[in-house]
């Protein structure tokens, strides 16, 4: 039927690698908007802001500000790191271990703010 030239094996390891890293170096859009990663980020995104405005008021301090930037900063890598190792998504028992940990700083931030430093 088709007169197709043989491919050598290497050939055809590297054109499967070349394809199949493509597809898991990218997350897709519906990954990265997924419902659960959305509100999880969200919420670090709200709490970035309190901490941003509590810093400008001086309701924070500087220190303050930076400790609890890198404990949000600390979550945002954990979500990555969970969606990754789950297809692009989170688990809700992900989502609920990140929520945990997203109260206990936006408690933190809360009673910083109202500490008198």
């Amino acid at each position: 039927m088709f007169n197709f030239p043989k491919a050598t094996p290497s050939l055809i390891v590297a054109a499967a690698l070349l394809t199949s890293t493509g597809a898991f170096a990218q997350e897709t859009q519906w990954q990265k908007d997924h419902p659960r990663r959305t509100e999880v980020n969200k919420r670090l995104e709200n709490q970035n802001k309190r901490i941003q405005q509590g810093e400008k008021s001086s309701q924070l301090t500087p220190g303050q500000a930076k400790q609890l930037h890198r404990e949000d900063k600390n979550i945002r890598k954990e979500e990555r790191h969970m969606a990754a190792k789950d297809g692009g998504h989170i688990t809700k028992q992900d989502q609920a271990k990140l929520n945990h940990q997203e109260n206990k700083v936006s408690k933190q931030i809360h009673a910083e703010k109202h500490s008198g430093k």
